[in-house]
């Protein structure tokens, strides 16, 4: 199974643990959005909170690209708040973990 196609089940089973797996111990996450970066223990503890509300959701995924040294998702996101976004993700693999993921991120009407 790709990454991407392991990746998703995770996110879709809201399976942090899992999720966690995929990401190496340096991993960087970097929002354009926000001008800020986390650390994996930062992004877990985002990703934790995200996923404990029910109106949090993909509305679709898709992979534009994938190969053993990158992975550039796209996808709209719903947040608890009833937004929307279209997030553009690029995915730095290491040894078959992301190492860094940059994201931008579009708000939706």
């Amino acid at each position: 199974m790709s990454i991407s196609k392991a990746m998703k089940k995770a996110e879709d089973d809201k399976d942090v643990e899992a999720m966690m797996s995929f990401y190496h111990e340096d991993f960087e996450f970097v929002s354009h959005k926000f001008g800020s970066s986390l650390t994996k223990p930062e992004f877990k503890a985002m990703c934790i909170k995200m996923f404990a509300h029910a109106s949090f959701d993909r509305l679709m995924h898709r992979v534009i690209y994938e190969n053993d040294e990158i992975l550039v998702v796209h996808f709209v996101m719903r947040f608890p708040d009833g937004t929307r976004e279209s997030v553009m993700a690029v995915n730095m693999l290491e040894n078959g973990q992301v190492i860094r993921q940059e994201t931008g991120a579009t708000p939706m009407k």
